[in-house]
């Protein structure tokens, strides 16, 4: 039998040496947060730690183990008869649960077993959550970012995408949060990841990139929809060196026309998010837009959302937030296409 416990942090810095990173807690807990590459085997689903929790609860703990015993053993022979039949020899998994304790050791135990080398999390996720946190201001501040800022409709995500595109190193906010980070910012059918997952995804990208080259990211604020950017990397964000995006009014309309599509399809969703402004610029003002959208007049709208709610401000309250905004340096594509922002990321990076 070869199972060695290993602590959150050399398990951080080992994962390549791993052939598989195995989380044994819930499909709930597993989809909450993970450890990065991590594989789902129950021990327990769901709904076996909701019987067992009554059992343990209700009747007594000596029953609970029992059944909890009889249900574990069940499915890691259903996970061994899946996934480990075609394993070799020297296979290496790293195991972990929520605290290192009976799930991720029952399934070392049976694995060890066999004969494989196996490693377990001391102290599970909780001590990689632990180890997350620790990390990540250091992280954050280890890097310098150049901050693209411009007013809504600028083209700065689609500037990002051009820039990794062309072999710069960019942290999309956005792209991580499952949102736009706006009040009309969700995205249909990508509901946003916890916060405790955003985390990890934001530590995961950090600790990828090289310190010696610079890091595009965009001008945010402190949330992004429901979640909040971890404090140390907002802060070097917003000390950062900053690009200002121009791009005309009438290819701003167009782009986020092209961004937001599915508000022309769907009119009933643009105005149920419309409702959200009603604290802002009045139940008059935004009965009018969507009576404009149901009309079909989507264009108007979005045009006045720039010129009336998402301008005005703009420049002030990102003077105020990025201190170098003030002397940023003026960027500016010939137009909204891929094309033109490609070649503009491809001028950015060489320079």
């Amino acid at each position: 039998m070869s199972v060695r416990p290993i602590s959150a942090a050399d398990a951080i810095g080992r994962l390549q040496d791993f052939d598989a990173v195995i989380d044994a807690r819930s499909e709930s807990e597993y989809a909450e947060d993970r450890l990065p590459g991590a594989i789902n085997w129950p021990s327990l689903d769901d709904a076996q730690r909701h019987e067992v929790g009554t059992l343990y609860k209700q009747v007594n703990p000596f029953e609970a183990r029992k059944r909890g015993a009889s249900l574990v053993a069940a499915n890691i022979s259903r996970h061994i008869a899946r996934d480990v039949m075609d394993k070799p020899k020297g296979w290496k998994p790293l195991v972990y649960c929520w605290r290192g304790g009976q799930r991720s050791g029952s399934l070392s135990l049976v694995l060890g077993q066999i004969g494989f080398n196996v490693h377990i999390v001391e102290g599970g996720y909780k001590a990689f959550r632990a180890a997350v946190l620790a990390q990540l201001p250091e992280l954050a501040r280890s890097l310098q970012y150049r901050v693209v800022c411009g007013p809504t409709g600028s083209g700065k995500t689609r500037l990002l995408q051009a820039l990794e595109a062309a072999g710069a190193q960019v942290l999309d906010l956005e792209g991580l949060a499952s949102h736009r980070s706006s009040v009309l910012g969700i995205i249909p059918g990508q509901p946003q990841p916890t916060q405790k997952r955003f985390d990890t995804l934001v530590w995961e990208k950090l600790r990828s990139f090289e310190p010696a080259r610079p890091v595009f990211a965009e001008s945010e604020s402190k949330k992004v929809g429901n979640l909040a950017v971890p404090d140390a990397l907002m802060e070097a964000m917003r000390a950062s060196p900053c690009l200002r995006l121009d791009l005309a009014d009438d290819e701003r309309v167009r782009l986020l026309l092209e961004d937001y599509a599915f508000f022309s399809s769907d009119r009933d969703l643009f105005c149920g998010r419309l409702d959200a402004l009603v604290q802002i610029r009045g139940r008059e003002q935004v009965q009018a837009w969507q009576a404009q959208v149901r009309s079909g007049d989507i264009e108007s709208v979005v045009r006045e959302l720039l010129v009336k709610h998402y301008d005005p401000g703009y420049a002030s309250s990102t003077s105020r937030n990025f201190k170098a905004f003030g002397q940023a340096q003026p960027i500016a594509p010939k137009d909204r296409s891929p094309e033109a922002m490609a070649e503009l990321a491809r001028e950015l990076v060489a320079s």
